[in-house]
Parts: C-alpha cells; structure tokens; sequence
C-alpha cells in the first residue's frame, strides 16, 4: 500500500495548494471540487471515446479542455463496492463494502471527510447505493439529498437535509436542479459529489430522447457468440437476467435494450453541461477540479452477457475525466492505467487536506500535469464477489497488466462449472475472443500472470480471502431481484 504524508498534506494545506502544485508562487484558495458519478456508464458511452452513434459534447468538453483517462478501471465492479473505493481509495477486502447491501463504515476515512477538515463545505446530492434501505444523512457532508435504494426515473422519494418529500421531474435534472442549488449558495471552497442514477436500468429514457437512436443499426457484438474455451457457467446463464437471452433489464428486445440505455445518457449530458455553464457564469468553472466517472462497466451483449461483476473489459472499465486548468498545462489523453480508488488521494492533495491513514490507490496529480512517473502501476487486482441475490456469476480474482489479463474463478473447494480461467492477450485480443488458458504457447506468460495475482493479494491485505465459500451458481431467476 501507499501511505500518503500527513506532514506533506498539512504543509500544503497552510501554504496554499495552488500556488505550490502550480510552482509559481502564488498564493490562492485551494480548488473547488465537482465529481459527477454515473452508474454503469461503460468506458465508450462517449463521443470522445469513440462512440459511433451517442454524441456527448459536453461530456467531450470535459476531456478537450482537461485530460481523459484511456484506461480507467474499477477494482470491483459492482455498485457500492466501488463506490466505497472511489471515497477511500481503498480496495473493497480492505474498506468491507463488499456487496451492494452494506454500508460505507461510519469510522472510515474518506475524501469528504479530509476536504471538511481541512475547511471544506461539502455536499452529496444523488444516488449513493451503500445501505439499500437507508437515505439517512452520511458522515462527512455538510448537505445531504439522497434517497433509499435504486431511486426511480420519476417519482423518487428524497430526504432533502433531513426533510422527506417526492419530487416531480426526471431524476438527472432533479439531482442536477439540487446540486446546482446547493453550489450557487455554498462556501467556498466547496466539494460536491453528483450521484447520477443513469444510465442504471430498467431505463426511462426523457421523453424528447426516447427514439434518439431508432435509426442506429443493432448489432450483436463478435462474442455474443461464445468463443471456443468460454467457462461453462458464461454459456448456462444466457437466459438469465445476466444474460442476452435473458429479460434484458424488463426490455425483452435487444434493440430496445440497446438504444434505451444510450438514450438515457443524452440527458446526462445535459446535465453535464448545466454544471459547467453555472460554474463559469459563478467565476469558479477554472478554480474548480470537475471529475466525471463512472462506477462500473456494463455489458452490452459482449460474451454473450449483460450487466457487470465480470472481469472482461467491457464490466471493469469506465470513462474517468478531469479538467483542471490549475494543475492540467494542456489537455491530453493519458494511457497509464488509473484506478477508481486512486481518486480519493488525488482530490486530497489537489484540495490540501490530511492524508488518509493509508490507501492502496495512488494520486494521479503527476498524471495530469502531462508526467509519464517510471513507477506508474504495471499491473493491478480486481476482485467480484458471489451474491446469492445473483447467483449467476462466481467469485472473482483477476490479475490485469498493459498487455494481458488472468481471470481465476476461485470457489473454495472448487465447482466444475467455473473452474476454467481466462488469459488474454490484450494487445493482439482487445475484445478477448481468443482465451489462451490451454495455449502452449502462453504458459509462461500464465505462470507469471499467477504469481503477479499471488502477490497482488498478499501485498493488498487481501489474504486469507474473505469471499463466500463455493458458492453454487444457480441458473434459474428469482422472482424478484436487485441489481
């Protein structure tokens, strides 16, 4: 792990953080912080990412006046285990929200709460998925609006600082109408974060984008197909809620599926830009570090499955944006790999609070000065965790580098069905058709992807592992579930 100095921290804080990350001199108030939090938002749900057929200028504003993150992760993907990393930096065997029912632990440090005390306001507005049934305000944030579970598109019952009452309107213009309320008004410096609800399903798309994408053309990806030496359990869950023949999130039509989750993200954008133009009509949109993320992958029909909680590429990786003209000399994509845990560090030394006690994620700030650091991560752990909730995925320990990735399905005591790991080479198999587990030629690259993975979780704390014991995947739906 990574200790982060409270010595250096505090120093920073008293000298003024802007001055002294900038090396001018300078004395100036530390930075505002924005963080926008999507839920499921797949790393290529951007135009500047290459979508094809979603436009996203705002979100491409972010990445064309700051740095875009090619290749952001998240360390489990799943809801609120995320969503505890990206406020702790910490690993999900580390921080215990390990599933998507337990809350964040009152007594753990986060980001909000070094900004608070070191002078920030704060605020979370929006969705925060960590204790289903509880909209209770959360340690660390001056103003609370957020609301029990899931939320709805319409309708959403919200606990506003205390007070409890249904607002009307579309969720991602009614959380942007209270963030954006709560910003004009607060102290500065401020740091907020945006929970949006989209794109999570079932999806509602507003109603001027429901036929948005009726003209795009539906193709089932190259894996929808299950490539040779596929895990058993991958094929035996498609007609699951995990899988392309499945209900497809109440859609029952792939088309439908497809073109609604997209169309959920126009208003996103939207809203993205509202944040930007309030900040820039306040004088505070270049005095402001604005962070967009999302909290996992999705998948969209890729090895033949939706959702998340997998280790292929489409579940773990997620669009990651910053713009910060104070820090960033001049926009550009950086390619190193960057973690969803490291942003809690990094909004810590850029915003001049006390360190965390220790992290496991690592500030980028070097990242976004335009810096290549030598001792940049080469390789990091992912780790799923089975839900009886779903019992269609099995624990997961995954070990990913530049170039190739190792995928073991550990079952303490072993079920057949699971039993068979992953290896892909990224750089020749960007999509992973091809699992080279039985290659002879890829042995040696199999032997060494496991022990970088032994060591990953014995250098984490992760050992001994504490997932659920062989679990017995289960392919029939429950009648009613939560995703």
């Amino acid at each position: 792990m990574r200790s982060v100095s409270r010595r250096h921290f505090l120093g920073m804080a008293a000298a003024g953080v802007g001055g002294s990350l900038l090396g001018c001199g300078r004395q100036r108030r530390p930075p505002n912080v924005v963080f926008i939090l999507t839920d499921d938002q797949r790393w290529d749900c951007m135009s500047c990412a290459g979508h094809k057929y979603l436009k996203t200028p705002n979100m491409d504003r972010i990445a064309n006046e700051g740095v875009r993150f090619a290749n952001a992760f998240v360390t489990d993907s799943l809801c609120s285990p995320s969503r505890a990393s990206f406020l702790s930096g910490l690993y999900a065997h580390t921080h215990s929200v390990r599933n998507n029912f337990t809350e964040y632990p009152d007594n753990l440090p986060s980001y909000p709460k070094a900004l608070k005390a070191a002078g920030y306001t704060t605020a979370y507005v929006g969705k925060w998925h960590m204790g289903e049934a509880n909209d209770d305000h959360r340690s660390g944030f001056d103003y609370w609006a957020s609301h029990k579970g899931q939320g709805q598109y319409y309708g959403t019952e919200w606990n506003v600082d205390g007070r409890r009452q249904k607002l009307d309107g579309y969720y991602t213009h009614v959380v942007t109408d209270l963030a954006l309320d709560w910003i004009r008004s607060a102290k500065r410096p401020f740091a907020i974060e945006i929970g949006q609800k989209a794109p999570h399903g079932p999806w509602v798309p507003e109603p001027k984008y429901a036929h948005a994408f009726d003209a795009m053309p539906i193709e089932r990806p190259p894996t929808a197909t299950l490539p040779p030496g596929t895990p058993d359990w991958v094929a035996r869950r498609i007609k699951t809620w995990h899988g392309i023949d499945g209900p497809l999130y109440e859609t029952n039509d792939y088309g439908v599926f497809r073109r609604s989750y997209l169309a959920t993200l126009l208003s996103v954008d939207d809203a993205v830009g509202r944040v930007y133009e309030t900040l820039n009509a306040m004088g505070e949109l270049d005095n402001t570090v604005f962070v967009y993320a999302g909290d996992n992958g999705f998948l969209l029909g890729e090895h033949a499955s939706i959702d998340k909680r997998t280790a292929w590429e489409e579940s773990m990786r997620i669009p990651f944006l910053v713009r910060y003209p104070g820090v960033i000399p001049a926009p550009h994509v950086v390619n190193e790999m960057v973690l969803n845990m490291d942003l809690a560090p990094s909004l810590v030394e850029l915003g001049g609070g006390a360190s965390f006690p220790a992290v496991a994620g690592r500030s980028f700030v070097p990242l976004l000065r335009g810096g290549h650091p030598a001792d940049w991560r080469k390789s990091f752990l992912y780790e799923y965790n089975y839900e009886k909730e779903f019992p269609y995925t099995p624990n997961v320990r995954a070990v990913r580098t530049d170039d190739w990735k190792y995928i073991h399905y550990p079952n303490g005591g072993g079920n057949p069905d699971t039993e068979k790991a992953e290896l892909y080479d990224l750089k020749a198999d960007a999509i992973e058709a091809r699992n080279l587990i039985d290659d002879p030629q890829s042995q040696g690259k199999l032997a060494e992807l496991r022990t970088e993975l032994d060591r990953l979780v014995r250098d984490t704390g992760a050992s001994p592992d504490q997932m659920p014991v062989n679990p017995q995947l289960r392919f029939e739906m429950p009648e009613k579930s939560i995703r």
